[in-house]
Formats: C-alpha cells, sequence, structure tokens
C-alpha cells in the first residue's frame, strides 16, 4: 500500500491472478495495546511510531461518567470512580467493566449504580482493586515463581 495501490490475489495455484487496485492518497494511523505482538517489517512501516501513556483515574471517571450518560444509566460520581480505579488505565476495559457493572446493577438491584454496588460487582468478576482479574494474577503469579526460581537457581 506504500505506493497507493492494493494488490488483490484472486483464485488459487496456477490460476490465480494478481489485481491492483489504485488508492487515492490516505494517511493511514493504527492504535494497540500489544505492540510487541506486531512484525518489525510491520511496524516499521509508519512513518512515526509513539508511544502513549495509560489513562489517568480522573480521565477514565469522565470518560466512564460519559458512557454511562450515553447508556441512559443512573450513576453516581463515586461509582463512576470505582470503575475507574479497576480499569487500568484503559477506557476499553473502563467500558467493559462498566457494561458488567450495569448488568449486575439491574439483576441485583434497581439499576443505580452506586460505588458500592460497582464494588460489589467488579468483586464479584474477581477484578481486584488495581484492576487484575484471576488470569491477570495468575500470570503474574507465575512470572513470580518462574523469576524465583531462576535467581535461586543462579544465584
Amino acid at each position: 500500500m506504500e505506493d497507493y495501490q492494493l494488490d488483490i490475489m484472486i483464485g488459487e495455484g496456477p490460476a490465480a491472478r494478481s489485481i491492483k487496485i489504485d488508492l487515492p492518497p490516505f494517511t493511514l494511523i493504527g492504535a494497540t495495546t500489544r505492540a510487541g505482538s506486531l512484525t518489525s517489517p510491520l511496524r516499521d512501516r509508519f512513518g512515526i511510531v509513539q508511544r502513549l501513556e495509560f489513562y489517568q483515574v480522573p480521565d477514565l471517571q469522565y470518560i466512564v461518567s460519559r458512557s454511562a450518560r450515553f447508556m441512559g444509566l443512573e450513576m453516581s460520581d463515586d461509582g463512576a470512580l470505582e470503575v475507574a480505579r479497576r480499569a487500568r488505565g484503559t477506557p476499553r476495559i473502563a467500558n467493559r467493566l462498566l457494561r458488567r457493572v450495569r448488568d449486575f446493577a439491574e439483576v441485583k438491584h434497581d439499576g443505580t449504580i452506586s460505588a458500592d454496588i460497582a464494588a460489589q460487582a467488579l468483586d464479584m468478576l474477581n477484578v481486584d482493586a488495581e484492576g487484575f482479574d484471576y488470569m491477570d494474577r495468575k500470570l503474574l503469579l507465575a512470572v513470580i515463581d518462574k523469576f524465583l526460581w531462576w535467581t535461586c537457581r543462579s544465584g
């Protein structure tokens, strides 16, 4: 695509043929939370590579409150803060947690989300105060165990 053409293969084997589609000039912007999963050739095709910082809790609280309004939810500021604290600095995670808290509030309570309701919902989902869930904790424990084993072995 660097030359503003898209090559598409049609068919398979010896009968396969390639067609080129001309593209108007464009700017491609990519974003990922898993930059390490990108191959170097793909990463090198981007002219500028920036590393963004995680969101601060007050910014996530604003995002959660705004999303709650769009969803037609009644949510206290403290409820939004509780979700924001456990979102690990990522709006996508904050919005996912908000949807689960909403489900809990609607099924177990009257639908209003307070800090207590949010905490109950997130505790039920095994999302701790730092935002780690069961698999996150398992991964961290594996790293710790492996690291301790390695340092004890080589020390």
